[in-house]
């Protein structure tokens, strides 16, 4: 233990502390400490990464913030609401120096960095004074034995390695840090990954979280990412794919990685998106899903109801349950109509649903072009349409998220919301009360 009365934190304790501004409302969450190294031996903090509102990262200078204490960080409560970017030169705590694996100058063997801790000097400015290690391997100086395994708290100055390349966090750890994260938000941090280290984050996530990763993706970096992957994972990443996005995806990559993904891939889901594949992307078949809900009309109201509450089900194709003919499966028999889940809601459990069809139903073919699509939705309020080729059986659905995803421009979601033009800051007290009173909080 040191014996210097300087203010010290610990970077990953103080991840997910609530910063507040000086009235004392709660108006941001720590989620990462960004450092400078000044030598090889040493490092200053510059600021924090936090999360606001909406789950947006910006950057909060350490020059605006007042205390930093367990439990709690105190700011001016004014902050730059530009989404957070890694300049040169600097390192996030988290993101790049835990897990790495340092020499101990004792002669003792190599370690593995736990955590990580800040001191306060004279100018008040934030250094990496000491780490919180765990032992690699036995070993030991002048025949000291040491246990494998063992932690202990050492000086900055006890290590060598902790800023060099050699040793990089592992995969495992990054993606547990980024567990909570909704795939859009750790899509937005996968995009700011050096190639290498985008892939060994991949090869962490579950197949059903990086197809998910996969939908918010830019082309070029999902491209990257797939074919970075072993085949056959990268495969069963498009079996857990909706198979418009699947489809989307194999377009984009070269012809012999899609074969020999397809190939790979379940028969099943290799033959919905080979149908897929045959349709024009800006057509009705290009952007439906083959994987609509499809009940025959004798099920009953409470079955359907259980189907669209499923977790698993998106909200555009939970909206509408598709009463068809047999097969059930695309292309099915034919479509005699469609439910709106309201309706489900308003009737007995037992009914069939057969007899509540919406008799007004709208429907396209699979060759329309978006212009329709988006045309007949907004025309009738849709949040999903049919498609149902010429002997009216039903082919798929196409949802509102698909038409917007065809509509917005290719680069929409690399687009932040520009800062406010006098001085691109914003009071975090207003985010606060804000947020409080969207969620009802604020009386």
């Amino acid at each position: 233990m040191s014996t210097s009365a300087a203010p010290r934190f610990y970077a990953a304790r103080l991840v997910g502390t609530s910063v507040f501004d000086p009235i004392g409302d709660a108006v941001a969450t720590v989620r990462d400490v960004v450092v400078v190294p000044q030598t090889r031996s040493s490092a200053r903090a510059v600021g924090f990464v936090v999360e606001v509102a909406a789950k947006r990262r910006v950057f909060l200078p350490i020059t605006r913030v007042t205390s930093i204490s367990p439990g709690q960080v105190i700011s001016t409560g004014v902050l730059n609401v530009r989404r957070f970017e890694k300049r040169t030169g600097e390192l996030l705590v988290l993101g790049d120096l835990l897990d790495r694996v340092v020499t101990l100058s004792d002669g003792s063997g190599e370690a593995t960095v736990l955590d990580i801790a800040l001191d306060q000097d004279r100018h008040r400015d934030w250094t990496i004074s000491r780490l919180h290690v765990r032992r690699r391997r036995a070993g030991g100086s002048l025949g000291r034995l040491v246990s494998r395994g063992e932690t202990l708290t050492v000086d900055l100055r006890e290590v060598t390695g902790l800023f060099g390349t050699q040793a990089e966090q592992s995969a495992h750890l990054l993606a547990a840090s980024y567990q909570d994260l909704n795939p859009a938000d750790l899509a937005e941090i996968i995009q700011e990954l050096e190639a290498k280290r985008r892939i060994e984050l991949a090869g962490e996530l579950a197949d059903e979280r990086l197809a998910d990763v996969l939908e918010e993706l830019p082309e070029d970096i999902r491209v990257e990412v797939v074919t970075g992957l072993d085949a056959k994972r990268a495969a069963d990443v498009l079996d857990v794919m909706d198979p418009d996005d699947a489809a989307d995806l194999v377009q984009e990559l070269p012809d012999a990685v899609a074969s020999q993904l397809l190939n790979l891939m379940e028969p099943e889901e290799a033959e919905d998106v080979r149908r897929l594949m045959a349709y024009d992307e800006y057509t009705a078949g290009g952007m439906m899903t083959t994987e609509p809900l499809i009940v025959s009309p004798e099920t009953p109201v409470a079955h359907c109801l259980a189907m669209i509450s499923r977790e698993a089900i998106h909200a555009a194709l939970a909206s509408t349950v598709h009463v068809c003919r047999s097969p059930l499966e695309t292309p099915t028999g034919r479509l005699l109509g469609i439910v709106h889940f309201q309706q489900l809601l308003r009737e007995r459990p037992d009914r069939p649903v057969g007899e509540i069809i919406d008799q007004d139903r709208v429907a396209v073919s699979p060759t329309v072009p978006l212009s329709t699509v988006t045309r007949e939705m907004a025309t009738y309020n849709l949040v999903s349409i049919p498609v149902v080729d010429d002997d009216g059986r039903l082919l798929g659905a196409v949802t509102v998220d698909d038409v917007l995803d065809h509509v917005l421009p290719d680069d929409w979601s690399e687009q932040d919301d520009e800062p406010p033009a006098t001085t691109g800051q914003i009071d975090l007290s207003e985010i606060a009360r804000a947020t409080a009173r969207d969620s009802g909080e604020e009386g």
